[in-house]
């Protein structure tokens, strides 16, 4: 069957963007994280058990995919990281970048939903709880 390689390669392609996309994400607070590693995760179990072996157990990626497959949480200190990258990232755009007040208000809500939803994660009690 010609459709089972090509399958493959199509999920081996995509993880490997959502991961490129989540380390991007790392560096850019508006583009999430834990979501594109989940999708790579995904499409990896389903093409290659290498590269999923190695995604679950890298150093940094394997932590945020078993936090968040296993108990729907992150560290404090992610969630602390995370908002103060956010705001400084969205406040330097506002002020610096972008003059039109409809952006920023845009702006504003993008900060104000992810800020929810960042909150509205468990929290996980202690460092040790998140793998490391």
């Amino acid at each position: 069957m010609v459709k089972k390689p090509l399958q493959k390669w199509i999920l081996i392609s995509i993880g490997i963007l959502s991961v490129v996309l989540a380390t991007g994400g790392i560096l850019l607070p508006l583009l999430p994280t834990t979501p594109f590693l989940l999708l790579a995760a995904a499409c990896f179990i389903r093409s290659s058990d290498r590269l999923y072996q190695m995604l679950i157990s890298h150093k940094w990626f394997g932590v945020y995919i078993k936090n968040y497959r296993e108990n729907k949480a992150i560290t404090k200190r992610s969630k602390v990281m995370i908002l103060l990258l956010l705001w400084c990232t969205l406040g330097y755009s506002a002020i610096v970048v972008f003059s039109s007040l409809a952006i920023r208000i845009i702006l504003i809500f993008v900060g104000m939903g992810v800020t929810f939803h960042i909150i509205r994660l468990a929290t996980l009690s202690s460092e040790s709880d998140s793998g490391k």
